[in-house]
């Protein structure tokens, strides 16, 4: 083994440890952690002697909080985005604007609502001078992002860093192309009924993009992928544009500015930019200009004056979830541990969502007036009402397989 080889095997154990973090009760991760030593060993040997081939997905539509399609990639696919993802995302983080928030280490949802809120406060003078907000949405992105644009940005950009590159840059660049151009719906198995695809549009689904179109929603390297496609784009925004406020969301993104006539008269500018140098297009039905009075939505919330609000849509996904979860139990069957966990873990996830705005009142009509009476006894319900969490030590009726 030479350097690289003996760096491969470790950093593929490494992917695979991050690869199963908190995917670890998911059949295909229980199934790959069997002998796993053994398996990392044959896929190390498959990528090291260029014979790795990408295994079919599983292909289904999900209905919350929208209506998309999810290809899940094998458990040992995970492994190799993992690998790329460890090896290149370092690298393009140095590239990427502060204000670019999904999918990267202290980002996320939250700190961008709160930095869209702090452009708004800032502009505004703290609400004493008038400012604009401009939200504007990228039509259909995952399905349009061109495949050869996507690699040609990330070879230009992991050449421009080759003298401090720690890892075989050709091999990798090997691998990256070979997940770039992969159409996964030439191998899926496909779960669920053909009538789930019935009310998604075909702009939507990659049964229906172009050549060298469209990336899986639901893999981590998409999800980096969708960063790198748009990374100039913010540069453009930024430093071209001269633009001060400005964030992005994947392919939801918002200006602010004092001047509305000026934000009128930059979406030809944005317009003609996506089109010319990516091949995509602005969403002509999303377009959002308003008075900073007015508020504006931002992944899942109302900003507006003084006070920021959880969305509508995300209480009434709260609400179905835990009437979907009443109905479980409601059914009289025996509950594993596991559906309890499944339970546990999809409450919190919400009250750790709205637990960041003001919604006491809420989160305590949620779980006291919603939750199911067969549950309660079985709960430990915090006083601020922002966590649930399962009693170990009481005495559990013959309900529960517990």
């Amino acid at each position: 083994m030479n350097k690289f080889e003996n760096q491969l095997l470790e950093d593929l154990f490494q992917a695979y440890f991050d690869a199963r973090k908190n995917k670890r009760s998911i059949i295909n991760a229980l199934s790959f952690e069997i002998d796993y030593e053994r398996k990392i060993f044959d896929l190390y040997k498959e990528i090291r002697d260029k014979k790795y081939e990408i295994g079919p997905s599983i292909c289904f539509v999900v209905k919350e909080p929208t209506l998309r399609e999810i290809f899940a990639a094998d458990f040992r696919d995970r492994i190799i985005h993992h690998l790329l993802y460890n090896y290149i995302s370092p690298f393009f983080e140095r590239l990427f604007i502060n204000d670019s928030y999904s999918c990267r280490k202290k980002k996320g949802t939250l700190y961008g609502i709160k930095r869209v809120d702090h452009f708004i406060r800032s502009c505004s003078k703290n609400y004493a001078q008038d400012c604009y907000i401009l939200k504007l949405d990228i039509k259909s992105y995952f399905m349009s992002i061109d495949h050869l644009i996507l690699f040609q940005k990330v070879k230009e950009t992991l050449f421009r860093y080759k003298d401090i590159i720690n890892f075989d840059l050709d091999f990798v660049l090997g691998l990256l192309e070979k997940v770039i151009f992969n159409d996964p719906t030439k191998n899926c198995i496909i779960k669920g009924s053909k009538d789930d695809w019935k009310n998604l549009p075909k702009d939507k689904s990659l049964f229906f993009v172009s050549k060298n179109k469209g990336l899986p929603i639901g893999n981590l390297t998409s999800q980096l992928f969708g960063n790198i496609y748009l990374n100039d784009f913010d540069h453009f925004i930024k430093c071209k544009l001269k633009i001060k406020y400005y964030g992005r969301y994947v392919d939801d993104f918002v200006i602010v500015h004092s001047d509305k006539e000026y934000l009128k008269a930059i979406i030809p500018q944005l317009r003609e930019y996506l089109k010319s140098n990516l091949s995509l297009d602005l969403h002509p039905k999303k377009i959002y200009l308003q008075h900073f009075s007015k508020g504006v939505s931002f992944l899942g919330a109302i900003i507006k004056p003084y006070r920021i609000y959880i969305k509508n849509r995300t209480k009434g996904n709260f609400y179905r979830e835990i009437k979907c979860w009443n109905n479980f139990w409601q059914k009289g069957e025996k509950v594993k541990r596991e559906d309890f966990k499944k339970f546990i873990s999809s409450i919190n996830s919400y009250l750790g969502i709205i637990g960041h705005y003001q919604t006491y009142k809420l989160r305590k009509k949620l779980i006291e007036q919603n939750i199911s009476s067969l549950l309660k006894p079985y709960i430990d319900i915090a006083d601020d009402f922002n966590k649930i969490s399962f009693k170990s030590k009481v005495k559990y009726r013959k309900y529960f397989s517990l």
